[in-house]
């Protein structure tokens, strides 16, 4: 039976190993640069169909901007699978008792005599490469410091 040796140099293997104990905080902070990236853009189409109507003088807006402000990210979580996430969406305390993931569906998706004015697709569309980017970048970064 044949047998092959390989050896590795030293330092190739202790990176190895201090990539290997770091991984979770790059994943985290990787996720959060993209999550950012998506977040700004989900707040930008958001802003640009807030107040918008067909007929302003009939149909004024009734914007008051706290949909936007309620627009943040999650905190970097891992699954049952060991899938690392992040999420854009809206916190859901309202004074005038309203649900925000309710009046974004109906902004996204439009409701009987209000037509939709999308806002999710075209910022998820438009940016997830962007964001996807800043992911890889922000990994190679990090992996470059070890």
């Amino acid at each position: 039976m044949a047998m092959a040796e390989i050896l590795f140099p030293s330092g190739f293997l202790e990176n190895v190993s201090a990539l290997e104990n770091e991984i979770p905080v790059i994943l985290d902070g990787a996720l959060e640069a993209g999550g950012e990236i998506m977040l700004e853009a989900v707040k930008g189409k958001l802003s640009a169909v807030i107040g918008k109507v067909n007929d302003p003088k009939s149909n004024p807006s009734r914007s008051t901007g706290e949909l936007v402000n309620a627009l943040g990210t999650s905190p970097v979580k891992v699954n049952f699978n060991g899938d690392y996430n992040i999420k854009v969406g809206f916190s859901e305390s309202r004074p005038d008792g309203e649900v925000n993931a309710k009046i974004a569906n109906v902004i996204e998706y439009g409701k009987e005599g209000q037509p939709p004015r999308p806002f999710l697709k075209p910022a998820k569309s438009s940016n997830s490469k962007r964001a996807k980017n800043a992911i890889k970048e922000y990994i190679a970064r990090e992996i470059d410091k070890i």
